[in-house]
């Protein structure tokens, strides 16, 4: 993680996509759905949404290069997630490609990252999460072999050991064939049993 990984490879095109699927994932939710167990272990349904809305206006922010201000731990989402999401990832995708990645972004404190860690954060982010809810509420799962790939890229990229395991953001490495489908090893390594 000491690495800052290669701002050539942020590919703002590829985050719009990830961002506009979950967004659809996100509104493809039904309200009875609210209490359901996801792939995620710390969230219902009700929970992976109101979790992804809040830190994508923190993503939003920092890609924009303003300081947080929303309590990211705490924040329910509204009447309309969707439009919640899709609002603030709008934000995501111009900060990014009015600023670019050569620069540190503030995400919490007063600390500042690479911006292109960043990036691979919130590729992450998206692209797991999307696919916990897709998994949770029985719709398909939206992402491409090229999506996956890059998001396998990115947590290769930025994920260390420590972040991994009981009490952690990502569970262990779920083994999968070599061969087995994009979207399918790039879960696995971020922790999931791919469906």
């Amino acid at each position: 993680m000491d690495e800052r990984p290669d701002t050539a490879a942020v590919d703002v095109d590829l985050l719009a996509g990830v961002l506009d699927k979950t967004g659809d994932l996100v509104a493809g939710v039904e309200p009875d759905q609210a209490d359901q167990p996801t792939p995620c272990p710390d969230y219902t349904v009700g929970d992976l949404v109101d979790h992804v809305v809040g830190w994508v206006q923190v993503f939003a922010a920092g890609s924009q290069g303003r300081t947080p201000d929303v309590d990211r731990t705490s924040l329910k989402a509204g009447d309309d997630p969707a439009a919640e999401f899709r609002a603030a990832a709008g934000d995501v995708v111009d900060g990014w490609r009015t600023y670019g990645a050569d620069r540190t972004v503030r995400l919490t404190g007063d600390s500042e990252i690479p911006a292109a860690m960043v990036f691979n954060m919130t590729l992450m982010e998206y692209f797991t999460h999307g696919w916990d809810l897709a998994v949770a509420t029985g719709q398909d799962v939206p992402f491409t072999d090229a999506e996956a790939e890059a998001t396998l890229a990115a947590a290769q990229a930025t994920l260390p050991p420590e972040y991994r395991g009981a009490g952690q953001s990502f569970g262990e490495i779920v083994p999968v064939p070599d061969d087995a489908p994009p979207v399918d090893r790039a879960v696995a390594f971020l922790g999931r049993t791919p469906a």
